[in-house]
């Protein structure tokens, strides 16, 4: 709990000001960068999550929290330091994050209301 609180507070503090320097990522290369990192198989193709990892997206995190985590996660998630995923891909990887849309409401499935 101290860890995510941690966590917590480090992305409150950081947000406002990362907000206004957050690189522009490129969306294509970072679903490229997603896929070849692996990040799919513990949170989905389109970060919805999964038994191994918690949904991405839609509506993710703020980078701040999401780069503070990566760098030095917790549970089985291995670190991606800078060495390993640089700051510009991680942009990327959050610019891909970010265009995924929400999925349409179960009630506009047509098969799924029988």
């Amino acid at each position: 709990m101290r860890i995510i609180l941690r966590f917590i507070v480090i992305a409150a503090i950081t947000t406002a000001a990362q907000a206004q320097n957050n690189p522009a990522g490129d969306p294509r290369q970072g679903q490229t960068l997603y896929n070849s990192y692996g990040c799919y198989q513990c949170h989905g193709y389109e970060g919805q999550g999964g038994r191994a990892g918690r949904r991405l997206a839609p509506e993710p995190l703020p980078l701040a929290f999401v780069s503070a985590y990566l760098r030095n996660p917790t549970g089985q998630m291995p670190p991606y330091t800078e060495k390993v995923v640089t700051d510009e891909e991680l942009a990327d990887i959050y610019a891909f994050l970010l265009g995924i849309e929400q999925p349409p409401p179960v009630e506009s499935i047509t098969i799924l209301n029988y």
